[in-house]
């Protein structure tokens, strides 16, 4: 029977090819797009769950409540012994810094520039899964002279040769042995690094961070598997107001699985990752749904060709479960058929979509899971495609069929358009989406952010760079290209540092005050285009700037001075007098509101740093080829590495660009497949009112008129489907745009748009069909009957 059943599938499918390929199409591209969807998703699952510790791996975070709460990643230094000391349910605590280390390697006549290395605690590679294939994980962190470093820098510098005891010499450090070669780390883990030094050689070198004042390390911990998470967070959470209410802090812990996901603010999860994971996987289950829909369609739409079958099926003593089955059976083959057909598309698209997301997703082809998910997907689209045309079609009555009337025609009908309703209003919804994400994306790229990020160069300080900048600026100033020059501790859009340390007439004793601090140059204005509200900018002229400071109008409110200028205040240069007030600039991310923020002379020495370097417009090539030569000259010992202000910024809204491309390919898709789905109840309903057409072509209907009677019916329901999608998408996106601190109008004119883009494709796609009927000659029509 089943081989019966197959057989009749096969043949309706090459019967109604048309109808057949539009089924087709229509699955295999919502499952190519929910099979993609599924590997981003998983892949974004997977980060962080390969330790093997992972159920007890914990990272403490911070809320530092100076006027506002802020939630970050640094700790105290001395935080980790104590918790040790008194939580005894843990069981390893790790330090890390949080920045990337780059230093210049020399080991076995080879010189190279690593930048990804961190300074860790001894029990790093204790708690972590992070396998050495050399050395002991308990004690290669333990002398002060040890580095661990992965496979990839021992081939490097060593080759073939056990890496194990040989020497590496670090510019800025002293020469250190190797005691550990681990794994690489894979690309699914929020803790990336090359090479670890102990975090001891960090802390003897640097005592400022031995205080409980500063926040600069991130700390995890391991409890025991028997541990009370709730007791021991709540221990956690006390442990600063009890024994340092002067800090103003207080922390948390938060699970390591879910670092790369969750974001948090004041203790609870705000955002991060998870809200683009769960976008993208209701994005996947709208556009299957809606090729679902397309199946359901078409197959209930062609029900009267079918009814005979049925009817005639019943009266031989079929059972409608056995009906049941076998149109079920035929949705399960076209859900076969589009499976392999979206497997090969898949395939194909994966190294672009790859190469879109920024990741390097793989087919695991020899993994059971693989198979079974993709059978799973088949199953499940086959089911939610053929259900409901199953149950219409068995409940048919044999007489009333065999007698020319169709039962349910008048609900089935109905269904339809309730269908063609739901698909446009799930693909008016992505459209709307499309169109807020873009102009949110074009908003961010072309706001004011209050300084000239346009034909900026960033250059890092680094080597002998420090003790002769001074030469070394004054000569590039004097190259070809290059406009201005200046330095300072910070990029302009990234300084993340918050202190509660100033102190100003009239602040209350107790009250709070999160203040952001830079150092910057004598030219660090003008570089930057950067424009003053009162007073001036530091200059060389005046010996006292070197104890003055200038602020940020945020500043100047936070402080509620009216006339700051000449106002005595107290930071980290202690007592100084206002020089200046700027106009507010953007130090941050769009995300976030600007930050109260103050400014610093340039102390001497500078130490590390950064060089802003502006070119001239459309001297770049000539700018870059001058500081190459000049980097060479004053620092041979390090190669030349810069990166463009402008793309620095654009990096910063890597994800909002990607999500708005996805979109916009995953929006067309639906809007695609919705089509294809009013191609073909088009082409059945031409093919249904054919005599009807050729007797009101013969009465003297013109084109226009048949193409209106075929089209108005899909319009109405393509209306209704923006009335009900307009609320959904302004809740939608408005729910999106809070993310944001500074963010794009949600103006009515684009669910306007989107609704006459929507009418104009349907149009387009039904009037295709109908202009071919209209045209068709009537006499051929009424001869079809």
């Amino acid at each position: 029977m089943f081989q019966n059943y197959l057989k009749i599938a096969w043949r309706n499918l090459l019967r109604h090819k048309a109808f057949s390929f539009i089924n087709i199409l229509g699955l295999a591209l919502g499952m190519t797009c929910s099979i993609l969807i599924a590997l981003w998703v998983q892949d974004e699952l997977s980060y962080n769950t390969f330790h093997k510790n992972g159920p007890q791996l914990y990272r403490i975070m911070a809320n530092l409540n100076w006027g506002e709460i802020q939630t970050g990643t640094n700790t105290p230094q001395p935080l980790a012994e104590a918790l040790r000391k008194d939580i005894p349910e843990i069981t390893h605590v790790v330090q890390l810094t949080e920045w990337d280390l780059g230093v210049i390697f020399k080991a076995n006549g080879k010189t190279n520039k690593e930048t990804k290395g961190r300074f860790a605690s001894p029990e790093l590679f204790q708690m972590f899964s992070f396998p050495l294939v050399e050395g002991d994980p308990k004690t290669a962190l333990v002398a002060p002279d040890a580095v661990v470093i992965s496979q990839s820098l021992a081939r490097r510098y060593f080759g073939n040769r056990a890496a194990l005891g040989q020497i590496i010499t670090i510019k800025g450090q002293n020469n250190v042995r190797v005691t550990g070669v681990m794994q690489n780390i894979s690309k699914n883990s929020s803790l990336q690094f090359d090479f670890v030094l102990p975090m001891q050689g960090f802390v003897k070198k640097n005592d400022w961070v031995k205080t409980w004042g500063n926040f600069s390390l991130t700390t995890f911990l391991q409890l025991r598997p028997d541990a009370d998470f709730a007791k021991v967070d709540a221990q956690v959470r006390k442990y600063m107001p009890q024994n340092h209410p002067e800090q103003k802090a207080d922390f948390f812990l938060q699970p390591v699985s879910a670092i790369h996901l969750y974001a948090y603010k004041a203790s609870k999860p705000d955002g991060g990752r998870i809200v683009y994971v769960r976008l993208f996987t209701l994005v996947a289950v709208f556009i299957l749904l809606i090729a679902c829909i397309n199946f359901m369609n078409l197959a209930t739409a062609r029900s009267s060709k079918r009814s005979k079958e049925v009817g005639i099926r019943k009266v031989i003593g079929a059972a409608r479960s056995l009906l049941v089955g076998q149109f079920m059976g035929e949705a399960l083959l076209t859900a076969s058929l589009a499976v392999l057909f979206s497997l090969v598309l898949v395939i194909l698209l994966l190294p672009a979509f790859n190469q879109l997301t920024g990741k390097t997703i793989t087919i695991a082809y020899s993994s059971p899971l693989f198979f079974l998910s993709l059978m799973g997907i088949t199953v499940v689209t086959g089911l939610i495609a053929g259900s409901y045309p199953a149950l219409f079609l068995s409940a048919m009555e044999p007489v009333k069929v065999l007698k020319g009337a169709v039962a349910g025609t008048r609900r089935g009908a109905f269904l339809r358009k309730g269908l063609v309703v739901f698909q446009f209003t799930l693909s008016l919804i992505l459209m709307v989406g499309t169109v807020v994400i873009y102009r949110q994306i074009n908003f961010i790229q072309n706001t004011n952010l209050g300084f000239d990020r346009e034909n900026v160069i960033a250059i890092g300080i680094e080597g002998d760079l420090d003790k002769n900048i001074k030469v070394f600026k004054t000569e590039i100033l004097q190259t070809p290209g290059i406009k201005r020059a200046t330095i300072t501790s910070d990029l302009p859009l990234a300084i993340y540092n918050s202190s509660a340390d100033l102190q100003w007439p009239g602040k209350a004793e107790k009250e709070a005050a999160s203040i952001s601090g830079v150092f910057v140059d004598y030219d660090y204005l003008q570089t930057m285009n950067i424009r003053i509200k009162e007073g001036r900018a530091f200059s060389r002229d005046f010996a006292s700037d070197s104890d003055a400071y200038m602020i940020n109008e945020a500043a100047a409110d936070m402080m509620g001075m009216r006339n700051p200028v000449g106002q005595t205040v107290s930071f980290w240069n202690g007592k100084g007098k206002i020089i200046g007030v700027t106009k507010n600039f953007h130090s941050q991310s769009l995300h976030e509101p600007i930050k109260p923020l103050i400014m610093l002379p340039l102390p001497e020495p500078r130490g590390e740093g950064v060089l802003l370097v502006r070119t001239e417009p459309g001297k770049t090539k000539e700018a870059v080829a001058s500081l190459e030569k000049a980097i060479r000259k004053y620092n041979p010992g390090y190669p030349f590495d810069y990166k463009f202000l402008d793309k620095v910024f654009e990096e910063q809204y890597r994800s909002e660009m990607t999500v708005g491309t996805l979109i916009n390919c995953f929006a067309g898709l639906a809007i695609f497949i919705s089509c294809l789905g009013l191609f073909g109840l088009a082409l059945f309903t031409a093919e249904q009112r054919t005599k009807e057409i050729g007797v009101r072509k013969v009465l003297g209907a013109s084109v226009v008129n048949i193409v209106a009677l075929l089209s108005k019916d899909f319009l109405k329901l393509v209306l209704l489907a923006n009335v009900l999608a307009w609320p959904l998408a302004w809740w939608a996106m408005n729910k999106w745009l809070q993310n944001f601190a500074f963010r794009a109008d949600l103006g009515w004119w684009i669910f306007a748009l989107a609704g006459i883009a929507t009418l104009c494709i349907a149009l387009i796609t039904v009037s295709f069909q109908a202009v071919r009927s209209a045209v068709a000659n009537p006499v051929n029509a009424l001869r079809s009957e």
